[in-house]
């Protein structure tokens, strides 16, 4: 079996936290237990790009455990936990590709074993395999059936590329799912975001004031998880709405350029470019935290730190110090790149469980459709949204209201109303 991880050693470790996630995930787990049954993915290649964490794992034990041929890379140059790697390859014969910082040459290399696999079916986490492929494999697209996005920013891109024409095979939307978007974007990013901040840093949040760049689901919580602990919260927005949505939610909302001057800790979750930028940096109090949990490190405009800066240091693992002309620093958190991945474990198994559970029933579906789909981005089908719903509800132990006869007849009629 091909592969490239760090240590085979570290095996054990993984398989260890593979399983202790794994208890807390079961919803996957139950679908694993009827892939292993039925089959679905029977002689299928599976090639996946995502954060390789214990979460991760689970889902492709259980595509595995359907018949899936699975290979997987890394999406990210830090969020890769290695000991998971080297279980999936010792204990699941899963072939990974994947070392935590690794360079960015190496990054790609690891994205091009998975597509030499010849993947049938592509699960992206960012975009990156089907930009790959796209644009540098392009032979390889006739053995693509479909594939899945999971995040916010591989969705943006994808949309981008149907609109241009350039998209060749149909992908499913699985971050635009209410069972992902909601509660992943929400509750995992805004639980680990802050959980990566504290790790790094270990400076206490209460009394201090935390900027929020983007108010989309991920801004939300963030935002909500600061304030939990006892921060006080500036939102920078561009859309009216969301803006309006924050100060409705009881945070201060300003131009990132006035919010600057105010900034303990700063976390930018857009999916855009240069969000801190030159008239921010001219405004950053001395010893401002500066920190990104959108997918990738391009929010926060690095290379101005780097070519201003008099002097820059390590000062702990990913912190990073800055020293500017008139003597303020600055600190980077992880170079820029996911913060709740690169500093924390990412999102905790409960809410990942329906996020994969979408990732899962959105390949399986595509192959039950595969004639009639076009090349396009689909939205996750409804009945699979309410179906994980369903099945996260019931692993909690929570029953909810269903319509009698007469309330349906109700609904579905015009003729009913006020008497």
């Amino acid at each position: 079996m091909n592969y490239d991880i760090l240590d085979i050693a570290l095996a054990e470790a993984g398989k260890d936290r593979i399983e202790w996630a794994a208890k807390d995930m079961p919803v996957i787990t139950e679908i694993g237990k009827r892939y292993a049954a039925e089959k679905p993915f029977a002689g299928i290649r599976v090639g996946a790009c995502m954060h390789v964490t214990t979460e991760t794992a689970n889902l492709m034990i259980a595509l595995k455990a359907g018949g899936a041929e699975v290979a997987l890379c890394a999406s990210n140059l830090l969020s890769t936990q290695d000991d998971v790697a080297a279980a999936l390859v010792k204990y699941y014969e899963i072939p990974v590709f994947a070392i935590k910082g690794i360079d960015t040459e190496g990054y790609y290399r690891h994205i091009d074993s998975v597509i030499d696999t010849n993947p049938q079916i592509v699960m992206d986490d960012g975009c990156d395999v089907v930009s790959r492929v796209h644009s540098e494999f392009p032979e390889k697209l006739e053995h693509i059936i479909g594939g899945t996005e999971e995040t916010t920013t591989g969705v943006i891109r994808l949309k981008a590329m149907a609109a241009d024409g350039a998209l060749k095979y149909p992908i499913v939307a699985v971050n635009d799912a209410n069972t992902k978007h909601m509660f992943d974007n929400r509750y995992g990013t805004g639980q680990s975001t802050i959980d990566g901040i504290v790790r790094a840093t270990n400076r206490l949040l209460a009394g201090r004031t935390v900027v929020v760049s983007g108010y989309g689901w991920c801004g939300k919580g963030a935002a909500m998880r600061a304030e939990g602990i006892g921060a006080s919260v500036i939102v920078c927005e561009i859309d009216p709405l969301k803006a309006l949505e924050a100060v409705m939610d009881g945070h201060r909302v300003m131009p990132a350029a006035e919010a600057a001057r105010e900034a303990d800790v700063w976390i930018t979750v857009t999916g855009n470019i240069n969000v801190i930028d030159e008239p921010m940096y001219a405004n950053l109090k001395d010893g401002a935290i500066v920190c990104n949990s959108g997918h990738f490190n391009v929010e926060i405009n690095i290379p101005w730190l780097r070519d201003n800066a008099v002097s820059q240091r390590t000062v702990k693992p990913l912190v990073e110090e800055f020293v500017l002309a008139d003597g303020r620093t600055i600190y980077l958190l992880a170079d820029g790149r996911l913060v709740n991945l690169a500093c924390a474990e990412g999102h905790p198994a409960s809410v990942m469980d329906m996020s994969f559970a979408n990732q899962a029933l959105a390949a399986e579906w595509m192959l039950a459709n595969r004639d009639s789909l076009e090349a396009e981005v689909i939205d996750m089908p409804r009945a699979i949204d309410d179906d994980i719903a369903r099945l996260k509800l019931e692993s909690m132990g929570v029953a909810i209201d269903v319509l009698t006869a007469q309330q349906e007849k109700y609904l579905g009629s015009w003729t009913e109303g006020t008497v």
